[in-house]
């Protein structure tokens, strides 16, 4: 229940006594309620199993401890009672069939916060390193990001896990296990630098070693045929070099710890970890050259692929842990079952991306040459077993490897491909419509620009099922990027929108509001979130809003303080927190919030004396290494940032902030202090979007364009309670077809060409003048994602939204309802919809 204090707490329980008066006090007393009592007994043995794992496992005595290693034995503790819980739910049953998810991403950043929650131990583990003198908010701050992820694909993959596991749907996650996952971001000078992320310096507490689980992958070398009577004939790949993948498993704990599943992560070994003649004759870094060539496999996530080796490296990786993952699943069903017939039966396994697309040839060789079953048999099997996710529709992410990559590196899998290709084009050829398109818009060998294998046709065609992640990326998959093979499989295309973990999302990243939700809709919010549909009455409760208004007040200033640490950038809680948090991408369109950034500045400059809503606007997110214009974007939002921010004559009514190293971690702080949602891609090309989602269940309001899950999200919390602007999909389609139409857009709007001036003339460089002139003229001459066609409705949306942060009551009525109307973003709802529809998998 909520209780009256004098003063507002934080998540850590200390006091801001910056509360203005008894009211606001009032408004914004204690919202962190337990979700567990500490019971004492619970408090002692955790405390003394703590204390066991510092001195025994960690090596440590309490007074020479260091905070990381205070949540190392915290882990410890936490992960013997995950096991616990795993053999209660499990011990002796093999379920009737299993999920296998496959993706080269899994974005888990911390696991503390949600083993405690999820164990129902938060509170208990808070008393217990309480009572040995640690306070829990450092030994959760010393816990480095997982961060084995770039975005939105592999947070997704860790929201999916979770829930699964909640759920109590049997699954293994498969993955890389990267020395260092996405790199830690720096800025100097306003420039992206990028250094190795060193997340497993110290190892990881909650991960189990299985060398037993071993597997060799093959890459090269080259193909024999044999007979085997009847004119049977089979072929047996000889790799010329061989790679050891070793498991790591890493415990994933469902809610209320009723199930516990396994995410696999596989690390490159060499065969052998020195070449001992060679070292003995003085070669000493020759001798080593064979463990460091395997080893790079799982060093990098995405190493970068502009170079011929760079591309190398990232068919190794794909290949490495998609064999491994199907070595490891057959085998565990031929232990379990027998049969291989069966695989489909027992086994679901989905292809998160075009990443692991492989999986097609390299199912059909272990079933063919390992198990010696017939091509016919294989196919079957193989096409009714796997299924595949596609995330976007921009055709640079849609993946491409040259033939003769892959004849050199997989020269088996070739052949197979080569053999899929051809039955099916023969297919192809004896329908009555194959006259009707270009049969090369079909095959899976692109010849257009150089001979190219295309993985997503190969997912497409090696799967039962594709999906979408939104139901306008569903639609457009169907009519643009899998338009003909959709003609001739109609069925095989469907709509899975993504969801969030609401425990991670919610539960964990903001106590203040769970608590709200609580006591206003009841504890059982907690197990089903449909039941925050009950806040909706609540939104027209002035007190209630008040509330939740002070709520927001105490995650501001969290993120103010953070963002004072990082950037000694001082900034006004009062003030309306706009943020843009996710990939520096030129679809994602930072640059037109830049733009406008600079509009509203150029405004302010010219009517100082009108009252301008305070804005602050929040950017974070990092650039592929190689990608030149996202970088100079980057650099662009520093730029503006020391002009506007040094402008005596704005003072606090614009602010402009660009966090470094966006993570998990970071991601939890920004997200519940966020007042308004960018959303603002260009229409069409945004495939979901799954910050969009936690930024709305945390009450932020979403300004965006129609595109992605954006809709689906008006549907549900209602047009009336998101800004939208700007062409739709079908429009932009139009627009792009007009010529010049950028050069009209810009000459139909004066602040946007001023704006487009101030940038490239060096307004913001004054150090170098040209810096931004590339980004200027891409914009005035191309303009591949219509920026300066969407600049005035977005300008006209924004002065709406000044105008609506005007009005709290009803700002805030807004932002109840969209937290009270996101429930059907759960990714619980989207797993139970995967379970039911794609891998026909039974949820209690």
């Amino acid at each position: 229940m909520l209780k009256e204090a004098p003063s507002v707490l934080d998540r850590n329980g200390e006091a801001d006594t910056s509360a203005s008066s008894a009211k606001t006090a009032k408004a914004a007393a204690t919202y962190v309620k337990p979700r567990e009592s500490a019971h004492a007994d619970a408090v002692v043995a955790l405390r003394e199993d703590i204390r066991a794992k510092l001195v025994y496992a960690i090596g440590k005595t309490p007074e020479a401890a260091r905070e990381r290693d205070w949540f190392a034995a915290t882990a410890l503790a936490l992960r013997d009672r995950i096991v616990d819980a795993r053999d209660r739910a499990q011990a002796g049953t093999v379920p009737d069939k299993r999920v296998y998810y496959l993706s080269l991403e899994f974005l888990i950043g911390r696991l503390l916060s949600d083993a405690m929650n999820n164990l129902g131990l938060v509170e208990t583990t808070r008393a217990a390193l309480r009572d040995l003198g640690i306070d829990l908010a450092d030994v959760e701050g010393a816990e480095p990001d997982a961060a084995l992820g770039n975005g939105g694909l592999g947070r997704l993959a860790a929201c999916f896990m979770e829930s699964m596991a909640s759920l109590s749907i049997p699954a293994t996650g498969y993955g890389i296990r990267y020395d260092h996952g996405i790199f830690r971001q720096s800025l100097e000078d306003g420039w992206q630098r990028e250094a190795p992320e060193t997340w497993l310096a110290e190892g990881n507490p909650w991960e189990f070693a299985r060398p037993e689980a071993t597997y060799t992958i093959g890459f090269g070398g080259h193909v024999t045929m044999t007979s085997q009577g009847d004119h049977h004939i089979r072929r047996h790949w000889h790799p010329a070099e061989t790679v050891n993948a070793v498991a790591y498993d890493v415990p994933i704990v469902g809610w209320k710890a009723k199930h516990v599943n396994v995410l696999r992560l596989w690390k490159a070994e060499a065969d052998a970890p020195v070449e001992l003649a060679r070292f003995n004759a003085g070669d000493h870094v020759g001798a080593v050259a064979g463990r460091a060539r395997a080893e790079a496999i799982s060093r990098v996530l995405y190493p970068s692929d502009s170079s011929a080796e760079g591309q190398e490296l990232r068919l190794r990786q794909e290949f490495f842990f998609t064999s491994a993952s199907l070595q490891d699943l057959v085998r565990r069903h031929v232990a379990e079952r027998g049969s291989l017939r069966s695989l489909p039966d027992h086994a679901a396994i989905q292809l998160n991306d075009t990443h692991p697309a492989i999986a097609v040839p390299e199912l059909m060789r272990i079933l063919m040459e390992d198990h010696d079953l017939s091509w016919e048999d294989a196919w079957q099997i193989t096409t009714h077993t796997l299924h595949y996710t596609n995330h976007t529709l921009l055709p640079e992410a849609l993946e491409t490897w040259p033939v003769e990559l892959m004849e050199r590196l997989l020269p088996r899998h070739m052949q197979i491909i080569y053999l899929i290709n051809w039955l099916h084009l023969e297919e192809q050829s004896k329908t009555a419509r194959s006259g009707a398109f270009d049969v090369s818009t079909v095959s899976l060998i692109d010849e257009t620009h150089g001979r190219r294998v295309r993985m997503g046709p190969l997912a497409f065609h090696g799967s039962r099922r594709v999906n979408g992640v939104s139901a306008l990326h569903s639609e457009l998959l169907k009519s643009t990027v899998f338009k003909d093979l959709h003609a001739i499989e109609p069925e095989k295309i469907i709509n899975k929108t993504n969801g969030i973990t609401f425990r991670r999302w919610l539960h964990n990243a903001n106590p203040e509001l769970t608590a709200l939700a609580v006591e206003a809709a009841g504890e059982g919010v907690l197990d089903d979130p449909t039941l925050l549909e009950r806040l909706v009455p609540f939104a027209d409760d002035p007190d209630f809003r008040t509330r939740y208004a002070a709520m927001r007040k105490i995650r501001k200033k969290r993120l103010a303080q953070v963002i004072a640490e990082r950037t000694g950038v001082a900034v006004d809680p009062s003030a309306l927190f706009d943020v843009q948090i996710k990939r520096i991408h030129e679809y994602k369109r930072q640059l037109l919030n830049l733009i406008e950034t600079v509009a509203l500045y150029q405004a302010i400059k010219q009517a100082p004396h009108k009252d301008w809503t305070p804005r602050v606007k929040i950017f974070a997110g990092k650039a592929a290494p190689s990608y030149v214009q996202a970088k100079l974007i980057i650099k662009l939002a520093g730029d503006i940032a020391n002009v506007v921010n040094n402008d005596p004559e704005i003072g606090d009514r614009l602010k402009v902030v660009f966090l470094p190293n966006y993570s998990v971690s970071l991601a939890e702080v920004i997200i519940p202090a966020a007042d308004l949602s960018e959303q603002i891609s260009t229409a069409g090309m945004e495939a979901s979007g799954t910050g969009n989602m936690k930024l709305a269940l945390n009450g932020a309001l979403t300004v965006g364009t129609l595109d992605g899950a954006n809709i689906e999200i008006k549907d549900h919390v209602g047009a009336d309670n998101i800004f939208i602007f700007g062409l739709d999909a079908e429009g932009v389609l139009a627009r792009v077809k007009e010529p010049d139409y950028a050069a009209k857009a810009i000459a139909a709007s004066p602040r946007l060409a001023a704006a487009l001036d101030a940038i490239g003339n060096g307004t913001f460089s004054p150090d170098d003048p040209g810096r931004f002139a590339p980004l200027v003229d891409e914009l005035r001459h191309g303009d591949r994602y219509l920026t300066t066609v969407d600049f005035e409705d977005y300008w006209r949306v924004q002065r709406e939204i000044d105008a609506a942060w005007k009005r709290p009551e009803k700002w805030w009525r807004t932002a109840i309802l969209n937290t009270a109307r996101m429930a059907w973003f759960s990714s619980d709802r989207s797993m139970r919809e995967y379970a039911e529809e794609i891998w026909r998998v039974k949820v209690a």
